[in-house]
């Protein structure tokens, strides 16, 4: 049976969650951005996203956002997409074509192969430092303790235009340890952007600082099985 979604609804929802999170944190509502995740959803999802009036959306991959962004973006001029998900250096000069916000730096060799291609393209883009502040070694991101001299290294020896932090907490524990953590690495650099949260703990994350959460299954509804 085909599952119905009401996207528009589901957006609705959403967005009055965050507002709703936002001042009960005695922040404006709209000093949050929503990111619309649509990894391993069909276009068609992502359009239908887009024509309930979303303009903001994360991929995890830069090959499905080849395949579904091109033909989206000349229909809606106006949307940005963010990468989410971890880059390799030999997609770099593809991901700088395709995304307006790269929230994955994690290592130098990375950070390096991103300035060499804005260098080369002329065409910046803001970045986000993503770090494992689980120290999960299964999972992406500058380890805690390394944070200050990776983001002083890609300001300073790369030259990036570092726009904030970014983190993905461990399933099993308070995520926000993890937010606080985050949150305390930003202010000593003074940036503003904390990607930060996701359809189960956004609420908390806006409570800690977040200026953009990721939300994919609640707007989007389940993954299609492939």
């Amino acid at each position: 049976m085909t599952e119905t979604i009401d996207f528009a609804e589901n957006l609705t929802n959403v967005r009055a969650e965050i507002a709703g999170a936002a001042r009960d944190a005695g922040r404006d509502p709209a000093s949050v951005t929503l990111v619309a995740v649509g990894k391993g959803h069909p276009a068609e999802r992502s359009r239908a996203v887009l024509a309930a009036g979303q303009r903001v959306f994360g991929e995890n991959r830069v090959q499905e956002a080849a395949e579904k962004w091109p033909d989206l973006k000349a229909a809606f001029p106006d949307a940005q997409v963010h990468l989410i998900g971890t880059l390799q250096t030999n997609k770099v000069r593809q991901a700088v074509e395709l995304f307006d916000v790269i929230e994955t730096v994690d290592r130098p060799r990375l950070a390096q192969a991103l300035a060499r291609e804005f260098d080369r393209s002329g065409h910046q883009l803001p970045c986000y430092i993503q770090v494992n502040t689980g120290a999960e070694p299964q999972k992406a991101g500058i380890l805690p303790e390394d944070a200050d001299s990776f983001i002083a290294q890609c300001r300073g020896e790369f030259g990036l235009p570092v726009a904030g932090l970014m983190c993905i907490p461990p399933v099993d524990e308070e995520p926000s340890l993890h937010f606080a953590l985050l949150r305390e690495i930003a202010k000593r650099h003074d940036l503003r952007g904390l990607s930060m949260g996701m359809s189960a703990d956004f609420r908390i994350a806006i409570a800690f600082g977040a200026t953009l959460v990721r939300v994919g299954t609640a707007i989007f509804g389940t993954r299609p099985a492939h």
